[in-house]
């Protein structure tokens, strides 16, 4: 009998039991996740390293591609992450943007990517931005047509790990000679498209795409969210143009006349801003993007423990003779 005056029922397993654990791997380069004893599935988060910003009127960087995932693991072992690093600073022409790195992790036979984000658009013919897991904004500065950004989750993953930068279009109707200039679009993000500008109108850079908010799933984690573009540099052609905004979770922003661009924020694989089309040489300069990361929870496993058989139940069984094997 139990000490509480029941019956010890059918055995049953005496399962494995562990709290919840989130691991962040943020350090550029190779690093190791190893998991807890009772572990056989993780949610995890890949982030690539974010594009770097173009330079002079340029395009935002496009932020690091973003994956989150649900694998099967084993308990009590190392896996291996690398984690990618943003593109660098650009400061001397023909300015364009660099991409950023993957981030990968590998459990047993299987790599998983998340591709670096696409370069910024950089001055001259028909330039614009590059693909990546969010592409980078159009530079404003050509007499093409239309510039286009560069093109979000590529290469294709199953599920969507990025977004397109903005394009820039051609001179609106009416425009002036020499309209086919305009303030440099933003780079895309994990949760939204990179902001446009048309072919004259605009002196404003346009807007990093939005990245996606992370603390509440992962609490604890070093940043609040991930994967914001980068911020187009503004045209300072007469009024000086305002710069182009930072995507929400790590974008950095764009540059104008005497307010140089921002890079992205380290570990969320954030697009570096674009640079402007005049002042210091700070000014023009396209700035880099944020580091990426790896984040992997291992959710609460309860331990299982033997039944106990209240005195009534046995009684119910035995007189009903199902007594329960």
């Amino acid at each position: 009998m139990s000490g509480n005056g029941g019956i010890i029922g059918p055995n049953n397993t005496i399962t494995c039991g562990q709290a919840e654990k989130i691991t962040a791997i943020t350090a550029t380069g190779p690093g190791t996740i190893t998991t807890q004893a009772c572990t056989t599935q993780i949610q995890t988060l890949i982030v690539a390293g974010g594009g770097s910003g173009g330079r002079n009127m340029a395009g935002g960087g496009g932020a690091g591609g973003v994956r989150c995932l649900t694998l099967c693991v084993s308990g009590s072992t190392p896996y291996a992450a690398v984690i990618g690093a943003g593109g660098a600073t650009v400061t001397s022409p023909p300015g364009s943007g660099n991409a950023g790195t993957d981030t990968t992790l590998t459990i047993g036979c299987t790599t998983y990517t998340s591709e670096g984000g696409g370069a910024g658009g950089p001055i001259g013919a028909c330039n614009v931005g590059g693909d990546g897991g969010s592409g980078g904004g159009a530079h404003g500065n050509t007499s093409c047509a239309t510039r286009a950004g560069g093109s979000g989750n590529t290469p294709a993953q199953p599920c969507n790990q990025g977004n397109a930068g903005g394009g820039v279009g051609a001179p609106y109707p009416g425009a002036p000679a020499g309209a086919g200039r305009a303030a440099g679009a933003g780079g895309g993000g994990a949760g939204g498209v990179g902001g446009s500008r048309d072919g004259g109108a605009c002196k404003a850079g346009g807007a990093g795409g939005a990245g996606i908010p992370i603390s509440s799933t992962y609490p604890g984690v070093p940043v609040a969210g991930v994967g914001g573009g980068g911020g187009g540099g503004a045209m300072a052609d007469g009024p000086v143009g305002a710069i182009g905004p930072a995507g929400p979770h790590g974008g950095g922003a764009g540059g104008t006349n005497g307010t140089p661009a921002t890079t992205g924020t380290t570990n969320t694989g954030g697009g570096g801003g674009g640079g402007s089309s005049t002042g210091s040489p700070s000014d023009y300069d396209g700035y880099a993007g944020g580091s990426g990361v790896v984040i992997v929870k291992e959710l609460e496993v309860a331990a299982g423990a033997p039944g106990v058989w209240s005195m009534n139940t046995v009684y119910d069984y035995v007189k009903q003779g199902v007594w329960p094997t």
